[in-house]
């Protein structure tokens, strides 16, 4: 099991990567590792954070792919009829955008900090762009 590190906002959370389930997924991923953004509040999609990626190209389709990721599941759209992000779920999400449904590609899920979901989700919310890290353990 691959663990990695991911820091956003104030809050540390541990996370594996699904590379059973999202093998190509999260090989991209390892390549861009340690991997540095902001997050900001998603739009469409209810309770969640995005890291919005414009144009850029993952090499990879769906895998492993849902509309609706649980608290703690982070994913990955591959671009197509929207921008290519990454969305991290701290609550109740329908991941959509103005072109209507969408599906990103589970590839990490939080193990540790779950509590502060929420309030980083709010915080972000309210106080706007947070930074975020992801990194090898």
């Amino acid at each position: 099991m691959t663990k990695l590190k991911i820091t956003a906002g104030p809050f540390t959370f541990d996370a594996r990567l699904e590379t059973e389930d999202a093998p190509k997924t999260c090989a991209a991923f390892l390549k861009r590792l340690p991997y540095e953004s902001k997050i900001v509040h998603v739009r469409w999609s209810g309770e969640g954070v995005w890291v919005p990626l414009g144009d850029e190209d993952f090499g990879v389709t769906y895998e492993n792919h849902t509309s609706h990721p649980a608290p703690g599941h982070i994913i990955l759209y591959p671009g197509g009829i929207s921008e290519t992000e990454i969305l991290l779920a701290y609550g109740g999400v329908d991941f959509s955008s103005k072109m209507g449904q969408l599906a990103g590609n589970h590839f990490i899920t939080l193990t540790s900090g779950l509590e502060n979901l929420k309030t980083l989700g709010n915080l972000t919310l309210w106080e706007g762009a947070q930074n975020i890290r992801f990194e090898l353990v």
